[in-house]
């Protein structure tokens, strides 16, 4: 028996977009995430972990859409050829199927070692182009979430004996933003 050819997509931010990823890719379900890759709660890895059975197919874009970290992809990995289950990597022309040779596995272990190395790589130069921004003085930050009349408003209500969880709820802002807000004049 012929099993499925599962697609798991993951892009990191909403306005990515999902559908160059597994372009020209014959699939049975797809199932789609937008979330970093750094989240541990990634609902439709979950989901497609789940329905995956003997004899299917997982086919990802790439190694880095899969998985955190090598030790991450490893386990992923061996986790669904354990259970019989092949799994297709389609920008690294990889697959992996359980029965695999020394060499594959060592392949597996190069090739998300260099997917982990460049991303770090890509977070090291984003930090540093911020701090380049920030000496210019052109990068200043997230925008600020309340007006000063506003922030008022939050202290009033505060010192009034509301409870906190409310005036944040009302204002449209976590608790912690909140908190920022009374240390800041602090």
């Amino acid at each position: 028996m012929k099993g499925q050819r599962i697609g798991y997509i993951r892009v990191s931010t909403f306005d990515q977009n999902v559908d160059r990823q597994l372009e020209g890719q014959s699939l049975d379900r797809v199932f789609t995430e937008k979330a970093s890759g750094k989240d541990v709660n990634r609902p439709q890895l979950d989901a497609m972990l789940t329905f995956a059975r003997e004899g299917d197919t997982v086919v990802v874009h790439s190694m880095d859409r899969l998985a955190r970290n090598l030790d991450d992809l490893r386990k992923l990995v061996q986790s669904l050829t354990n259970r019989g289950i092949q799994i297709e990597f389609v920008k690294e022309s990889l697959a992996f199927s359980g029965e695999d040779s020394p060499m594959a596995n060592l392949m597996l272990s190069v090739m998300g070692a260099f997917a982990e190395f460049e991303r770090a790589l890509i977070r090291e130069r984003q930090r540093e182009g911020i701090a380049v921004a920030r000496q210019r003085g052109a990068y200043r930050g997230r925008k600020r979430s309340l007006s000063d009349e506003m922030v008022v408003e939050l202290h009033r209500r505060v010192a009034a004996g509301e409870r906190k969880a409310t005036v944040a709820r009302d204002m449209g802002i976590s608790r912690e933003t909140l908190y920022q807000y009374l240390r800041a004049v602090a």
